[in-house]
């Protein structure tokens, strides 16, 4: 399968050239959809939430990278789905719906690109899990990629958010969102997985 080999090779070489480490990846529920929700500050950042756990991670890239030769039918090929500049369309949030209704796992920045421009916009996150049922387990990069630095994912405690189920207003997905950023916020202080 062409996912467990990209996997294998990536986390070889993350492992070598960042020193890449997983902690916490207790929390990562092994069956029923999952939502990890993770900071931003690479591009290099979707195989980091990925390569070090047992299940596949499914990310939305942007659409013009499906076009490019041989990458775009790689990232076809290990479960990326597009999405276009600008917003994400209907269908992008119905498959990111089904990715998660499906018991499956969807990997996603919440602040939405590494500049805060665009994506799924902040309350994106929160929407998709009180909408699908999917748990929410937190997810730190700590790291800044220079090469034999060493870098660390952190997976926290999965996020509560029944206080929110029955209230779906822009209020209640605005604290949601807060809930879950605060989680991934003091993992990159502490460098620990959230209880």
């Amino acid at each position: 399968m062409i996912y467990t080999f990209c996997k294998t090779l990536l986390r070889i070489i993350y492992t070598i050239l960042f020193r890449l480490e997983a902690v916490g990846r207790e929390n990562i529920p092994k069956d029923g959809g999952v939502l990890l929700c993770s900071n931003h500050i690479s591009n290099f950042d979707p195989p980091t939430v990925g390569i070090k756990i047992r299940r596949q991670v499914r990310f939305m890239a942007k659409s013009e990278l499906f076009d490019v030769p041989v990458l775009g039918p790689i990232i076809k090929a290990v479960g990326a789905f597009p999405v276009k500049r600008g917003g994400v369309s209907k269908e992008s949030i119905k498959t990111s719906l089904n990715i998660l209704r499906g018991g499956e796992v969807l990997g996603i920045f919440p602040a939405g690109s590494r500049h805060n421009d665009g994506g799924i916009g902040k309350k994106g996150a929160a929407s998709f899990a009180l909408r699908s049922g999917a748990t929410v387990v937190p997810t730190a990069i700590i790291g800044n990629y220079t090469p034999f630095r060493k870098m660390k994912v952190i997976y926290g405690a999965p996020v509560n958010l029944d206080e929110f189920k029955e209230d779906t207003s822009g209020d209640a997905l605005e604290r949601a969102t807060e809930k879950i950023m605060s989680k991934i916020n003091e993992m990159v202080k502490t460098g620990m997985p959230s209880k």
